[in-house]
């Protein structure tokens, strides 16, 4: 037969449990703690990066939720400053329009003042004009 119990095999028996106790002290319960250790940081690394991810979902969508309301504010401020200047705008043209209307009626009633004057002095002026022309006739004759 092959294998023979006797007092080797209770030797054998012996000698595998002292290595099989050593074995474990020295080398199987710290390589488990080892890899429990590095399965914990592993864990933490994972949560933390999964944290990490969901804050920044977060901020990102508060950003483009400031970034909407700056676009909103900005779009209101050029709409109020268009309106103004529109205003702005109609009031001066407006207002140089008045002037425009001063200066014309202004022009029209100097005309008015000059017309009526040249209507009143007409008949002199024909009668210098007229007197004018036949003294240059009459010089031009006697040459």
């Amino acid at each position: 037969m092959f294998l023979k119990i006797d007092g080797t095999f209770a030797v054998q028996i012996i000698n595998f449990a002292i290595f099989f106790v050593l074995l474990n002290a020295i080398f199987l319960r710290p390589v488990g703690r080892a890899v429990r250790a590095r399965r914990a940081y592993i864990d933490a690394l994972l949560d933390e990066r999964e944290r990490f991810q969901t804050e920044a979902v977060s901020l990102r969508a508060q950003a483009e939720n400031i970034r909407a309301v700056a676009r909103r504010e900005a779009e209101h401020a050029l709409a109020r400053a268009r309106a103004e200047i529109s205003n702005q705008t109609a009031e001066s043209a407006a207002r140089y329009a008045r002037e425009v209307e001063e200066i014309v009626a202004a022009a029209h009633r100097t005309v008015d003042g000059e017309l009526k004057m040249a209507r009143v002095r007409e008949p002199q002026t024909v009668r210098e004009l007229a007197g004018l022309m036949v003294a240059r006739a009459i010089s031009e004759g006697a040459r």
